[in-house]
């Protein structure tokens, strides 16, 4: 086998749109995973990991005073790194229980959809773990056709399920959007920063140009390495390597859960992500708080309150130690409970 590091156009630079090779790859995944066409050239692009497709896609169209439809609680770049850096203004869309962590349309004003330029949009959700039917993705596009505003459909998670589910993309029911993926959490390649975004080919664009000045792409070894992971797929299912780490999560989920739930601390098992996301178990229903509780044992979670201020009341436990340790950390819990 020869090393990487012995051929030299892997020290080359990169594009910022991303090698051709790798672009054709992704297409070649959405094919197969979802039997959707796009075109290498002009429809996908390369990004370095799903958080720089977050914020440059808003540098690429949100101007001063624009509206974006920000999901609350959610990943705070939505929200800071790309609205407010661009000096947009956020539109906080509530993600409550009762309507399973989805937002609801019916109570956006319609002063304030036809003025928005931009929704976020992410499921399986980080923090909540939430999943969203095709029905309800149908919905969010029948809306965005009737008011004009473009989704941003953060993807990262969709191959992240567990118990034979399998996660949809908001492209199957129009491609006059973009989803952004990323192989931190479909290969464990969180550090090489790797991903893409699909779609619409003038977003696309806008997002080349803005990127053809700020990043020279991914290193193509890395690109090389997602490519190939990314031909593993023969069907919509998981290969056998991807579905090998995602139950080594699941075993890791039903630990806890069931271990929360043996200390009376009531919580239900999401069907993707690796988080949980539990109502705080106190009087003090203060997320940092409790936060802090835990801390004391040696705990570490994060307080919903650090993803908006519909995330009080709940915190986020992230499924990446092993079983011996969640058990540990359960021993620990049942001290504070």
């Amino acid at each position: 086998m020869i090393s990487q590091s012995k051929i030299p156009e892997n020290q080359n630079y990169s594009s910022s749109m991303g090698e051709g090779f790798f672009r054709e790859g992704v297409a070649r995944w959405y094919k197969i995973r979802y039997n959707l066409d796009f075109n290498a050239e002009t429809e996908i692009t390369n990004v370095c990991g799903g958080k720089e497709g977050v914020a440059n896609i808003a540098r690429a169209f949100i101007n001063s005073g624009d509206i974006v439809l920000c999901p609350n609680p959610g990943y705070p770049v939505y929200e800071n790194g790309a609205t407010k850096l661009c000096d947009g203004k956020p539109y906080i869309m509530p993600l409550k229980k009762e309507n399973d962590f989805l937002p609801d349309l019916e109570i956006i004003e319609t002063d304030i959809l036809k003025k928005a330029k931009l929704m976020y949009l992410n499921y399986p959700n980080n923090p909540t773990g939430a999943i969203a039917s095709k029905d309800f993705l149908k919905k969010v596009v029948d809306y965005s056709e009737d008011y004009n505003f473009i989704i941003v459909y953060d993807n990262p998670y969709s191959e992240f399920t567990f118990d034979d589910y399998i996660a949809p993309t908001l492209l199957e029911f129009s491609t006059n959007h973009i989803e952004i993926n990323s192989a931190s959490k479909l290969f464990c390649m969180t550090g090489f920063r790797c991903g893409w975004v699909a779609g619409n080919e003038y977003i696309i664009q806008g997002l080349r140009k803005i990127k053809s000045q700020i990043d020279s792409g991914c290193p193509i070894f890395i690109q090389k390495a997602v490519t190939r992971g990314l031909e593993e797929y023969k069907s919509e299912k998981k290969p056998e390597f991807v579905k090998s780490f995602v139950k080594i999560y699941e075993k890791r989920r039903d630990v806890l859960v069931n271990g929360l739930n043996k200390l009376g601390w009531k919580t239900e098992k999401p069907k993707a992500t690796f988080y949980i996301w539990t109502e705080v178990p106190d009087d003090i229903k203060n997320s940092m708080e409790f936060t802090k509780k835990l801390i004391n044992v040696g705990v570490i979670i994060t307080p919903g309150i650090g993803f908006g201020k519909y995330g009080e009341g709940y915190i986020r436990f992230a499924l990446t130690q092993s079983i011996e340790r969640i058990e540990e950390a359960l021993q620990r819990i049942e001290k504070v409970l």
